[in-house]
């Protein structure tokens, strides 16, 4: 059966903690002990409630931040982002960006990902401005993590688009580097 052959069939369905929960087992779970795997477990407070659907991206993240004008207002590290947004591709994370705009107020997002844009002006604009937005793939925020380039100190929230399908209809998870 291919996936589009089933996936017409089902309705979608939003993505639960227990799906990154199994994710995070079948990657690391083999090469860990034990102890090392109950380290994995993330209790259900770490997660938010998953958008069922109905909400525009908008107001989702109206429903899960609705203090977001306070968190906003006191960010003032540098290198770090109060919320990350991670998506399968830039041209999602350009999609994304612009349906936030009724959420967003008069914050600063930036575009993390790798289409046209060099690491190292990404690593020299979060150093030099404040940014309370970031949107990317997981790729660059990788890259970015590892050259010290992007501080997670400081992030509140982190949102996985977990159920966007693209062209091959493939989701983030479903993608081999990812």
């Amino acid at each position: 059966k291919k996936i589009s052959d089933i996936l017409e069939k089902s309705a979608p369905k939003p993505g639960v903690p227990a799906d990154l929960q199994n994710l995070l087992n079948q990657h690391f779970g083999e090469n860990r002990s034990v102890i090392e795997r109950e380290e994995l477990k993330l209790s259900d407070s770490c997660f938010l409630p998953a958008n069922d659907l109905t909400h525009s991206f908008s107001s989702y993240l109206k429903e899960i931040c609705p203090k977001w004008a306070k968190l906003r207002k006191n960010h003032e590290e540098k290198k770090s982002v109060v919320m990350l947004v991670i998506c399968s591709s830039a041209l999602r994370s350009l999609e994304l960006i612009k349906s936030m705009t009724a959420f967003k107020g008069d914050c600063r997002v930036l575009k993390l990902f790798a289409k046209h844009i060099k690491i190292k002006e990404q690593i020299n604009m979060l150093e030099k401005g404040l940014f309370h937005i970031g949107v990317g793939t997981p790729g660059r925020v990788k890259a970015l993590v590892e050259q010290d380039g992007l501080c997670l100190n400081s992030t509140k929230y982190m949102i996985l688009d977990w159920n966007w399908r693209d062209q091959k209809l493939r989701r983030m998870m479903d993608i081999p580097e990812v």
